[in-house]
């Protein structure tokens, strides 16, 4: 069973957000480096780029495979994790904490409703 903290809100695709007023922390999540096996290496955008909810804003390597990171939310980058680019592992040991990926200022409060609670995430995952 994974890891699935309340007071997070979740992707489909397996990203989480922490909602702090304006700004949101994104990671993926425990489920996520779970399935990918050991990190190696994470590529994330820079300060000052402008993501849409939905589209791609990186990618994660793990030893067997590539996958597309998606932006759980529209906004500006404010910060990314640069310890992750020398350590990616970080986000095998601790997705909700350490490894944490990016800071986004939210352009648009009304996408967080299409986003998923902990409840309906732990059911897909079940799936």
């Amino acid at each position: 069973m994974s890891n699935i903290p309340e007071g997070l809100l979740y992707t489909t695709e397996h990203e989480w957000v922490l909602v702090e007023g304006d700004e949101c922390v994104v990671g993926i999540t425990d489920y996520a480096q779970g399935e990918l096996g050991d990190i190696v290496f994470v590529e994330l955008p820079e300060p000052g780029d402008v993501l849409a909810q939905g589209s791609p804003f990186g990618t994660v390597e793990a030893v067997k495979t590539v996958e597309d990171l998606y932006s759980p939310v529209s906004g500006e980058v404010l910060e990314v994790n640069v310890v992750l680019t020398e350590d990616a592992i970080q986000i095998n040991t601790d997705p909700y904490g350490e490894g944490w990926m990016l800071k986004v200022k939210l352009s648009d409060e009304a996408e967080l409703d299409a986003l998923l609670n902990a409840d309906a995430y732990g059911k897909l995952v079940e799936e």
